[in-house]
């Protein structure tokens, strides 16, 4: 089975917002001025991951691209897309 997952560096993160005004499902602002990814797992400090669903592949996709400092990462499996 295909795994998908975005993975997230919140250090990075300028807050611009727009992952969350895209995709407010899966981000949210935070008081700090960064985004979060929502039910997420911390697997280094500031770096999240969260699985999903191959069929929000293209909304993901989308949210990621829309980073301007590109955090937001998605993988297929253990290889990164974007």
């Amino acid at each position: 089975m295909v795994k998908f997952k975005f993975i997230y560096d919140m250090e990075n993160c300028i807050g611009c917002s727009s992952c969350a005004a895209l995709d407010s499902k899966n981000w949210k602002m935070q008081p700090n001025g960064k985004s979060s990814l929502k039910d997420s797992k911390e697997i280094d400090a500031e770096l999240f991951e969260k699985e999903f669903p191959e069929e929000n592949l293209d909304k993901n996709l989308e949210t990621a691209r829309s980073c301007p400092v590109n955090v937001i990462h998605i993988h297929k499996d253990k290889n990164k897309i974007i």
